[in-house]
């Protein structure tokens, strides 16, 4: 190994140290709500999603791609019924539009950082275009998220590559890593280090037995509350006494049968998720939720020679225990994206401490919020 190379290792464990070391919330005690999770905690716990990443931690670089699939299969000719929420609009997301006229997916979602939006929006076009049945394919919603991670990753030197994007897609699995890895690289979270981080809720069958799933990007501020305990507050680490800013996004699956309406109506609880950590949506924060149903009874073909398509939906009356699961797992996704992360330095020397977990142990045994 040459001397360039060694540093470059050396640099990389510096900042990756112990990744895969932490402790998800659950497993110091913190249970967030009533409902029961899937069996992974995971997004993936709906079945036929799978996630994937991409990190890119290398000279001054600290940012990545995380890839969110619907479905195993091409999900261009084999559309998912989805909706878009926007909390606060300061924020790119490609593809927005086409989802809420047609309300469906046609890709899968990415999520990166603000200045990867086109390489990523290129890489799905040609991720799309290449898959086997597309030939004849001239129009496609590339659909990317993003955060702005510049603080610890040069954001303007753009190392996200159409081959990352791909790479994330390929790679993509049931088992999802959280905190410094793909899209969550280089984010930064009520002041301290965020990441990605994902959860999910089963419903008991007396409520249809459906399961709710979500993954977030986190990088956003607000006064920080974990199953209602002011942590934030007790840590004196808030906005106001901290410049914090910053952006999330969510994406939510489920497997009971929604159309594009009601999605809608699911994405938006899954913000008040979001308002139960303290984030604020403040100014400057691009808060967006994207939602989709993967039951096989409200599937989207691309070509169909019939004028019109039943579907079995979901009755407006059945929709308050999935609201209630989205709002359970978008808060639990998004504490484990501050506990599964950890401290990182990046661009011009700049460093983000992880959440300080024994002090928000105590802070928590104090409350008696641990079960």
């Amino acid at each position: 190994m040459n001397r360039s190379a060694l540093i470059l290792l050396v640099l990389f464990l510096s900042v990756t140290s112990g990744l895969g070391q932490q402790k998800r919330a659950r497993d110091h005690g913190i249970v967030i709500g009533i409902l029961p999770t899937g069996p992974l905690n995971a997004i993936t716990d709906i079945k036929g999603v799978r996630v994937g990443h991409t990190t890119i931690v290398r000279d001054s670089a600290r940012t990545g791609v995380t890839a969110i699939i619907p479905h195993p299969g091409n999900v261009f000719q084999d559309k998912v019924p989805a909706a878009v929420f926007v909390g606060n609009g300061f924020g790119k997301l490609a593809g927005s539009t086409q989802i809420a006229e047609l309300g469906n997916l046609e890709t899968p979602i990415i999520l990166t950082n603000t200045l990867a939006v086109a390489t990523a929006i290129d890489a799905l076009i040609t991720y799309t275009l290449g898959l086997p049945g597309n030939e004849e394919v001239r129009s496609v919603n590339a659909v990317v998220g993003e955060t702005n991670d510049g603080y610890l990753n040069d954001i303007r030197s753009r190392p996200v590559t159409q081959g990352d994007v791909i790479a994330a897609i390929e790679n993509a699995g049931a088992r999802v890593t959280e905190g410094n890895v793909g899209a969550g690289t280089g984010t930064v979270c009520f002041g301290f280090k965020g990441g990605i981080g994902t959860a999910s809720r089963v419903l008991p069958e007396s409520a249809g037995g459906y399961s709710v799933g979500v993954i977030v990007q986190t990088n956003f501020g607000g006064v920080l509350s974990i199953d209602g305990v002011a942590v934030g507050k007790a840590l004196r680490r808030y906005y106001l006494r901290d410049a914090v800013d910053g952006s999330c996004m969510i994406v939510v699956a489920t497997d009971a049968p929604l159309d594009a309406r009601n999605l809608e109506r699911l994405a938006k609880r899954a913000f008040m998720g979001l308002a139960k950590t303290g984030g604020i949506a403040s100014n400057g924060s691009g808060d967006y939720v994207i939602a989709f149903s993967t039951h096989p009874d409200v599937r989207i073909p691309h070509q169909d020679t019939r004028r019109t398509q039943n579907m079995t939906v979901l009755r407006n009356d059945h929709m308050s225990p999935l609201f209630l699961a989205a709002i359970e797992a978008t808060e639990e996704a998004i504490i484990n994206s501050l506990f599964m992360a950890e401290s990182m330095t990046g661009y011009t020397g700049n460093e983000v401490e992880a959440i300080p977990v024994d002090q928000v142990i105590k802070i928590m045994k104090k409350h008696r919020a641990l079960k």
